[in-house]
């Protein structure tokens, strides 16, 4: 694992104890609230990799923090432009949609 992508899911892990503390939930309430273990809850708060990123972002999703710590990025990175292929070197167009 890249050492930014360890800081990141440490930052993520430290944000959400401290929303669950300045909010005054518990790990059991907050774990309840996302359907997840208090284990898992422990995990994500360590930052653990091995979480899944869909916790992650359940956990800010339920603190009230999605859109501050994971914000939506600008279209240009995720919108699809249709009718337009990359054309290799080759001269054809590939559609590896994989």
């Amino acid at each position: 694992m890249p050492s930014l992508v360890e800081e990141r899911l440490r930052v993520w892990g430290r944000c959400i104890r401290a929303q669950r503390i300045t909010q005054r939930i518990t790990t059991l309430q907050l774990a309840e609230r996302m359907n997840i273990s208090r284990a898992t809850l422990q995990r994500l708060e360590r930052g653990d990799a091995g979480a899944s990123t869909g916790n992650y972002l359940r956990a800010f999703l339920v603190l009230g923090i999605l859109d501050v710590v994971a914000p939506v990025p600008p279209q240009r990175f995720w919108q699809e432009t249709e009718g337009k292929r990359v054309v290799h070197a080759g001269g054809r167009a590939h559609d590896d949609d994989f």
